[in-house]
């Protein structure tokens, strides 16, 4: 999933696992991952002689006539674990890769040393009105995982803090032993979902060496005064929201600091271009963000976030929006608060979303936040591809 003009989701986990000093990373796809596989094809390749530095994917190998596609993290895991057993690590993190935030890890895994632990599950707090919106979890004063409540208005607070929740991040560092015993133990359990979440964490609850991270409490280097951000971007609003974060003066996801880069591929793409200047031709862009390859041709853009390669025609007006990749916005069309997948085509004087109604008629997508999706099916007539 693009992300910030030019960036996709995972770079983010990515990002983070080899600024904090881990090269040994697998990714644990499921079906439908072709963009993925070229996306890391083409970004995330070490060039290093070490056996121990290196991406590599890992799909659903299916080995055997009881293997399926990963049933849950803990199932994903647990297919792959001679590529945990052959290693043979002090700790293994098991981290997701669908959000957006920046962690420093090494941080986590000195609090998981301090603590011997044998499980550390990172905690974000928030606010316990939106404790219905996550999985909490239930500490003691020293940090120690009680219990875990999924999506309950009522879950319990923070020890010393009656206002917030801990909301599981889904960002585990485990010990290995302990990590292969729990697989072996949950792989013969009838009726497991074989997931981490699910499963295996809540029976840990309160008699093993489980406990939380403060993620509030992970600082990242180059930045003194921030706060740790983190979204989950499961829903379109969600992800909606995150990408405007970033059009922010001072944005609470800071992507300048070179101290901590988030890495991504890198396409050889011009600069970005505004041309004409001319009374009502005029191309500009304000309190956004226009990613390589993009030509504002006398179109106004504001608090937006454009991919590569989109084009805004003289008289266009994007307003409040997520545009990824060679998308075109024709002239004199007006688009406001709406996200358009890759090569969608906006025609001439086409208004969307400003009568919700009509844009429903089209087909688009509106969310209850009144944020319109616009889907490929509306791009141009792709190209032809031969396959021999």
């Amino acid at each position: 999933m693009p992300f910030g003009g030019k960036y996709r989701i995972i770079d983010f986990v990515l990002s983070n696992f080899v600024n904090s000093g881990i090269y040994s990373i697998y990714v644990l796809t499921q079906f439908r991952s072709q963009s993925l596989l070229q996306h890391l094809s083409e970004g995330w390749q070490f060039s290093g002689l070490l056996k121990s530095q290196f991406i590599i994917n890992v799909p659903a190998q299916m080995r055997s006539e009881t293997e399926s596609w990963y049933q849950g993290t803990a199932d994903a895991i647990f297919q792959n674990i001679n590529l945990v057993e052959q290693s043979d690590p002090d700790l293994v993190a098991i981290f997701g890769g669908d959000h957006i935030y920046r962690m420093n890890v090494g941080s986590m895994i000195d609090f998981h040393m301090a603590k011997q632990a044998d499980v550390t599950v990172a905690a974000n707090p928030v606010p316990r009105e939106q404790a219905r919106e996550f999985g909490v979890i239930e500490v003691d004063n020293d940090g120690r995982i009680k219990a875990f409540h999924e999506k309950k208005h009522d879950a319990p607070t923070m020890p010393g803090d009656s206002a917030r929740v801990y909301a599981s991040m889904g960002n585990y560092i485990f010990s290995t032993r302990a990590l292969l015993d729990l697989l072996h133990a949950d792989a013969k359990t009838p009726g497991s979902h074989h997931d981490f979440g699910m499963d295996i964490l809540p029976k840990l609850a309160g008699s093993a060496p489980m406990f939380a991270y403060n993620f509030e409490a992970n600082r990242i280097p180059g930045e003194v005064d921030s706060s740790p951000y983190w979204r989950d971007v499961g829903t379109i609003d969600a992800f909606y929201e995150a990408n405007m974060d970033l059009n922010h003066v001072k944005p609470a996801l800071n992507l300048y600091n070179r101290d901590w880069p988030v890495r991504s591929t890198s396409y050889p793409d011009p600069p970005a271009k505004f041309v004409f200047d001319e009374e009502g031709r005029r191309g500009e862009a304000l309190d956004s963000i226009v990613s390589g390859g993009c030509i504002l041709s006398g179109g106004m853009v504001r608090e937006s976030v454009l991919g590569r390669g989109v084009r805004v025609h003289t008289g266009a007006c994007v307003e409040g929006c997520v545009i990824m990749d060679n998308c075109d916005i024709g002239r004199r069309a007006k688009v406001r608060r709406a996200i358009l997948d890759k090569n969608v085509r906006i025609p001439a004087d086409t208004e969307v979303g400003y009568d919700l109604d009509a844009d429903r008629a089209r087909g688009w997508h509106v969310t209850d936040s009144k944020i319109v999706v616009i889907g490929r099916e509306h791009s141009p007539v792709p190209m032809a591809t031969m396959f021999a």
